[in-house]
């Protein structure tokens, strides 16, 4: 499917974003509703698309016991603690995050069990913590 959207929507890329949307648009009209599919025995995937009887309820409220203080991102992304106001992401917008005293003047910043990095009362920045998703090597065998 990649390599298809690829061929088919991006190359050569549009004008624009508007019109590249518009591409898109038109590439998941085709693929789902006027292209069969072998995998599907020469259905449409709209022929067989079911709504889930299942509500998606979004996330429960986060909370960090094991943090000094539960904070909701701001909708600009920031972490406000007390006067601090510190730049995380808008991604996390609306979500509870757990911040955490580690040092005098550093703290760490964790969404889940992720550790998404520290801060310091001098820059008030975010730096990145190791990446939870990065390769993990593990140590060779002694001969």
């Amino acid at each position: 499917m990649h390599l298809t959207l690829k061929k088919e929507a991006t190359r050569p890329a549009s004008r624009n974003f508007l019109k590249q949307q518009e591409r898109f648009d038109r590439f998941v009209h085709v693929y789902n509703q006027e292209r069969p599919h072998q995998a599907l025995h020469m259905k449409y995937p709209s022929e067989l698309y079911v709504t889930s009887s299942r509500p998606y309820r979004g996330l429960s409220d986060l909370e960090y016991p094991f943090h000094d203080h539960t904070i909701t991102v701001t909708n600009c992304g920031r972490i406000c603690l007390g006067k601090r106001k510190i730049n995380l992401s808008t991604v996390f917008a609306g979500q509870n995050v757990g911040v955490k005293q580690i040092e005098p003047k550093v703290w760490l910043v964790s969404f889940m069990q992720y550790d998404l990095g520290f801060f310091d009362s001098e820059t008030d920045r975010v730096t990145s913590a190791e990446n939870p998703f990065g390769a993990k090597v593990l140590p060779t065998c002694p001969e």
